[in-house]
């Protein structure tokens, strides 16, 4: 159903005129012209409903309409701001936006059908006169409506003119129509709506919600206890007496009660046909009853029957309660109970315990708080439900672990926990199972295990061990070192381990055998054994180190290479036993006369297989162990 609101940045306001309006009851809507929904704009009308042309914008000329959601801005903002249809809240519901034209005349034809025959309707339709009081000079022309109701013959049924619609204030609807009775043998009327004013500036209107409603005497119903409305609980085994009332005006009135459940649609009620109805108790859920009548050839069609005012009976569910038969509970601990649904809740239990709380808590039991605990649940309506527990306490669980609080990296132990049926461990790492009161413990760190322990009851507690792992030792004497004769060396060792302790072999050389990084001072090569010793008895580390002592090297100053058997070859003591060292001679003028890797064969003094000549010449060895190169001179003698 299409519904419509005009408004501007005010509210909008209806206005029900109800001069020419039926007085009596009525009946649901036979017809409801909406003019249906949608983005704007909206379809032209059939050809036949209206003489106007149809426009696509908002803002129709003299002897045009448009069929829109909203409108605005139209001529200057001399028309009211129209943004949503007759009814609020009807998302894009259209209505019928008319500048009436110059000459007077029918705006708005319509047949109507499925009437019934020897009945009474009310035709009404909801106008808006969209002109602002200060348009026009505040002398805008008012529109002035005929409703006019025919026989598809053309004899009219009846007729109602609205007289001059003036501006408002505020931008308000407003109902106007007529009642009219059908001929005997008819079931179609034609309703006409003539604009009797001129077009000019004003006498522009918006039209919506047209209705048939059959009309007919007032009927009451009433509660013979009183009153329209009723209210109890689910379970209530209370039956209503509704009876219904009218002041004549059917010459062979039928009844008919209808129901709506839940604000449904209404429906028959199968053998309700008298002018009392019994309503009997049902489930949870709001019950809406009205009698319906109509003369009684017309009784079958709802299009024929007005109805009463509503009588409504609404049967409240009852709270809902969430207390076990069996209620749980350990020894000190707390135990919630629990119940919800209501507004308000009464407990009372042992002790003298009561509360008004819906989840009281009861802390620290003990085995007086043992027994029946019960709670009245109200709720917003009046409507109760009781339920209850009992409370069973049982025994604490004492929780208690052992086991050896220490072991060497690598090793393992038992642990053996206590108290309970059930046992869960954290962590997890390094157990051979979380899950048993007796697993074997591996963890590669210390590590703190906490056991939780439940009885069959669900009670728990909990206890813990703090494992100490001790690394084994580890020992790293470092890299193998070099030195020459004479020349002291720092042995760089390292010691790893909870706990450790060392000491070197063979001490020789050595300045403090008792130091993890000692000194040594030797004459020859040297291999060296470092001892880490776990202090905690988780065993003992070996690395070793070997020292290399090359000699002191000795450079003669002389000799005389003129193959005499003596002091033939430049002999460098010693040089043999450095692994790769370099050894350059040079003349007085720089030029290299003599270059060897290594000494395997030392030096006869020639250039090239020639001797040299008498004289002094330079040398550069370099031992290659990262010392600075030995210099000096030496003397050939030939």
């Amino acid at each position: 159903m299409k519904r419509l609101v005009v408004s501007l940045v005010l509210l909008c306001c209806t206005f029900l005129s109800r001069g020419q309006l039926c007085t009596g009851s009525l009946g649901d809507p036979v017809v409801h012209i909406t003019f249906g929904s949608g983005n704007n704009p909206g379809t032209p009308l059939q050809a036949a409903t209206t003489n106007y042309t149809f426009v696509s914008g908002d803002c129709p000329n003299d002897g045009f309409y448009t069929v829109r959601n909203s409108t605005s801005g139209c001529f200057g903002s001399s028309w009211y701001s129209v943004v949503e249809d007759h009814t609020a809240g009807d998302a894009n519901g259209y209505f019928m936006l008319v500048n009436a034209s110059f000459n007077p005349g029918d705006f708005y034809v319509d047949t109507v059908r499925g009437l019934c025959a020897n009945t009474t309707y009310e035709f009404a339709a909801w106008i808006l006169n969209v002109l602002r009081p200060s348009a026009c000079g505040s002398n805008g022309i008012d529109p002035n409506l005929t409703f006019r109701i025919e026989t598809t013959t053309g004899s009219v049924l009846a007729t109602y003119s609205s007289g001059n619609l003036t501006e408002d204030a505020l931008p308000t609807w407003k109902q106007y129509g007529l009642f009219f009775t059908m001929p005997a043998s008819a079931t179609s009327v034609v309703v006409r709506i003539t604009n009797n004013a001129p077009g000019g500036c004003g006498n522009d209107l918006a039209l919506d919600d047209i209705t048939f409603r059959p009309c007919g005497p007032s009927v009451a119903a009433t509660l013979t206890i009183g009153g329209t409305n009723a209210s109890v609980c689910d379970g209530d085994t209370t039956s209503f007496l509704i009876t219904g009332n009218y002041p004549g005006g059917y010459a062979d009135p039928a009844f008919q009660w209808q129901v709506s459940v839940n604000n449904a649609a209404f429906t028959d009620i199968a053998g309700a046909t008298s002018s009392t109805y019994r309503r009997m108790p049902t489930g949870p859920g709001k019950y809406t009853y009205r009698l319906s009548m109509a003369e009684s050839f017309n009784m079958g069609s709802a299009n024929c029957r007005v109805a009463s005012n509503i009588i409504t009976i609404e049967v409240n569910p009852l709270p809902v309660i969430q207390v076990p038969a069996s209620i749980e509970g350990c020894f000190g601990t707390d135990v919630t109970l629990s119940a919800a649904g209501g507004a308000t809740y009464e407990w009372t239990g042992p002790n003298g315990f009561t509360s008004s709380l819906a989840q009281p808590v009861l802390n620290d039991i003990d085995f007086s708080h043992a027994g029946l605990y019960s709670v009245k649940v109200i709720s917003d309506k009046g409507c109760s439900v009781s339920g209850s527990g009992n409370l069973r306490v049982h025994p604490p669980v004492d929780a208690h672990v052992a086991g050896d609080d220490h072991i060497c990296e690598g090793n393992s132990t038992l642990l053996q926990a206590s108290g309970g049926t059930n046992y869960t461990w954290t962590p997890a790492t390094g157990l051979s199972s979380a899950n048993i009161a007796d697993p074997i413990a591996s963890p590669g760190d210390t590590t703190r295990y906490k056991v939780k322990v439940s009885s069959q009851f669900g009670c728990t507690d909990s206890a813990e061990i703090v494992i100490n792992v001790w690394k084994k030792p580890v020992a790293a004497a470092g890299p193998d070192l070099a030195t020459r004769e004479g020349v002291p060396v720092l042995i760089d060792a390292k010691a790893a381990g909870t706990d450790v302790s060392w000491f070197w072999s063979p001490f020789i050389g050595l300045n403090d055998p008792d130091l993890l990084k000692p000194t040594a001072l030797l004459s020859d090569d040297m291999k060296y054994a470092l001892h880490v010793v776990s202090n905690k008895g988780c065993g003992i580390s070996i690395d070793s180190v070997f020292v290399k002592v090359y000699k002191k090297v000795v450079v003669p100053n002389a000799f005389s290479p003129n193959n005499d058997g003596v002091n033939d070859l430049w002999l460098i003591q010693a040089l043999q036993t450095y692994p790769n060292p370099e050894v350059t001679v040079f003349n007085r003028y720089g030029q290299a006369v003599f270059r060897s890797k290594g000494y395997s064969k030392p030096w006869d003094g020639t250039f090239k297989g020639k001797k040299l000549p008498t004289g002094t010449y330079y040398y550069v060895i370099d031992l290659k162990i990262g010392e600075p190169p030995m210099n000096g001179w030496v003397m050939i003698f030939n």
